[in-house]
């Protein structure tokens, strides 16, 4: 196994869909930064922040890149869910010296692809616990299955060629919310690369109910930049009303958010490192 990532867990700071079709092009014209963002954001990421927002009670997206179908996304599944949490944030990952300046190349979009694929790269992700003062593992299990009611593993799925859209099952356990099972819908455009968590099964904190079956979202966009891949990641959910559970799960969402950038970073610089 891959040696864990390992991240610093911050104070709380107030995992994914998509459409349109990605085709099989040499490169395309890349967005700007300015394309997506404001100056102030802009600056903040340039100088190494990741950028995070949670709002708790009728929450709406505060950090969404100005990117149509993935506004047009995110306000339809806030409208549908009505989620009483909602955490988001940005970050920026420079790319490396040998990769395509400009826009992104096929290659280098088809080896990112796969790398989001990689649900099994997930497992023995790692996050320091500021309140706990240790390392703790986030996910201690994940891998694809082959359907939600078998749940036998399979490998991550690879394409040479990438698909329009394509779906997965998984089966995840972590030190939140146990043993579950969820679908990622993975969707493309000539800009982005974006995938869509849903839970299959409600997810509990110890006996206790903590999100209903299908009440969470979690969609992590990678738009291209010319030098930088932008990640913007949002988590929403309709969380049970008990004392105690809505910041609970605000906090699992900000470390989650947090973890899977970090991830990403890992895993973006082996795709470019394949494509030298």
């Amino acid at each position: 196994m891959k040696s864990p990532i390992r991240l610093k867990e911050r104070t709380f700071v107030p995992i994914l869909f998509l459409s349109l079709m990605m085709g099989a092009f040499s490169s395309v014209s890349a967005l700007s930064l300015e394309d997506l963002l404001d100056s102030e954001q802009i600056e903040a990421l340039q100088l190494g922040e990741t950028i995070m927002r949670a709002q708790f009670g009728s929450p709406e997206a505060a950090l969404l890149p100005s990117y149509e179908s993935l506004q047009r996304y995110v306000t339809e599944q806030r409208s549908a869910l009505q989620p009483s949490i909602m955490v988001e944030a940005l970050s920026l990952y420079r790319k490396t010296a040998s990769a395509v300046r400009g826009s992104w190349s096929a290659g280098e979009r088809a080896a990112i692809f796969n790398r989001l694929l990689a649900i099994s790269s997930l497992q023995g992700l790692e996050y320091y616990s500021a309140s706990r003062g240790v390392m703790r593992t986030l996910y201690e299990m994940s891998h694809v299955i082959d359907s939600p009611t078998a749940k036998r593993p399979i490998p991550d799925p690879e394409f040479s060629e990438l698909p329009a859209e394509f779906s997965l099952y998984a089966r995840q356990r972590d030190l939140t919310f146990g043993d579950n099972i969820y679908r990622y819908d993975f969707h493309t455009t000539e800009h982005a690369l974006i995938f869509t968590q849903q839970n299959l099964t409600s997810l509990n904190v110890g006996i206790i109910p903590a999100i209903g079956k299908e009440k969470l979202r979690s969609t992590f966009a990678v738009f291209d930049t010319g030098n930088y891949l932008l990640v913007y990641v949002v988590s929403m959910a309709k969380a049970a009303s008990l004392p105690g559970m809505r910041d609970r799960v605000g906090n699992s969402f900000s470390t989650r958010a947090q973890a899977v950038i970090a991830w990403f970073s890992n895993q973006a610089e082996e795709a470019f490192a394949e494509t030298r």
